[in-house]
C-alpha cells in the first residue's frame, strides 16, 4: 500500500471520529437530553477510534507500517 494513500485513511479515521465529537456535543446542546442521539455519536467515536488503533496495531504486526521516531 502507497504511504500516502495509509496516510490519506489515518486523516480520514481522524477526521470522522472529530467530526461525530462534534455531532455528539451539537446533540448534546439541542437535545438537552430527550434523544439518545448524543449517546449514538460518541459510541460512534469510540468505535472508530478503537477501529483505528487495531488497524494501525495491525499494520505495525504485518510489516505494512514501520514505526519511527521523531525525525527518523
Amino acid at each position: 500500500m502507497n504511504d500516502s494513500l495509509k496516510t490519506l485513511l489515518v486523516i480520514a479515521f481522524l477526521i470522522v471520529i472529530v467530526w461525530n465529537l462534534g455531532a455528539g456535543l451539537y446533540y448534546l446542546m439541542i437535545d438537552r437530553g430527550q434523544t439518545k442521539r448524543t449517546v449514538n455519536a460518541l459510541t460512534r467515536r469510540i468505535a472508530l477510534s478503537v477501529v483505528l488503533i487495531l488497524l494501525v496495531a495491525l499494520g505495525i504486526y504485518t510489516g505494512w507500517i514501520k514505526p519511527h521516531g521523531v525525525g527518523g
